[in-house]
């Protein structure tokens, strides 16, 4: 099924499950510790898995190894009202948990406790060391992808904060076409021998794997 083992499987559907509700909750905590309710009002904060998880972006997830949740419904006003920076820290609040979830999971792996395996094995269940590589794998994609500053990801919101006003209003005006574009860059690029976001991100996902684990893949 998929291609992938069943070890492979059964982490994914473990990790999708964890990283994605972890990730969602903490916007909607974030932004209700912010002043806005909107994700209280919405059934948003709490840590429930079936009102995070998004059909196709889990599905993607276990495809591909990257994928998307439902995202958290704010109120910028509400936000902007009792900081500035509310709307960035709200939006950076999901892929530092997801670096959290990894960094919580080399521990075992970096003391020793659990020998790491990676890659695939002939069980039908993961060993605990390759669940865990999987796991902080995953959660460190996951972190990463969100950083891209193309909405509807997070790292729009977050480098149009630090942005000048120049490349705010760049970013304002594109905005609209985000989704397309994302399309472009993770699908139709990569098609045609364009792999922008392997060339980016898997050099800086191999570097955080090692410093997680010090370094011992």
């Amino acid at each position: 099924m998929l291609n992938l083992d069943p070890a492979t499987l059964i982490t994914r559907i473990i990790t999708l499950i964890i990283a994605f509700t972890v990730h969602e909750f903490a916007h909607a905590w974030t932004a209700t510790r912010f002043g806005d309710n909107t994700p209280r009002l919405n059934g948003r904060l709490t840590l429930n898995p079936l009102v995070h998880l998004d059909p196709l972006g889990s599905l993607m997830l276990l495809l591909a190894g990257f994928g998307w949740a439902r995202p958290v419904p704010v109120n910028p006003y509400l936000l902007g009202r009792r900081s500035s920076s509310a709307l960035m820290w709200v939006s950076l609040a999901g892929p530092l948990s997801n670096l959290l979830l990894a960094a919580l999971a080399a521990i075992p792996l970096r003391l020793g406790w659990i020998p790491y395996l990676w890659g695939s094995t002939n069980s039908w269940l993961p060993s605990p060391g390759q669940f865990l590589v999987g796991f902080i794998w995953i959660n460190l994609i996951l972190c990463l992808f969100n950083l891209i500053p193309i909405a509807p990801l997070d790292g729009d919101k977050i480098l149009e904060y630090f942005a000048p006003p120049s490349i705010a209003r760049i970013l304002e005006t594109i905005r609209p076409m985000g989704p397309l574009l994302l399309m472009i860059v993770v699908f139709v690029l990569p098609s045609i021998g364009i792999d922008v976001l392997g060339f980016i991100l898997y050099p800086a996902l191999q570097n955080l794997l090692l410093l997680l684990l010090g370094g011992s893949l």
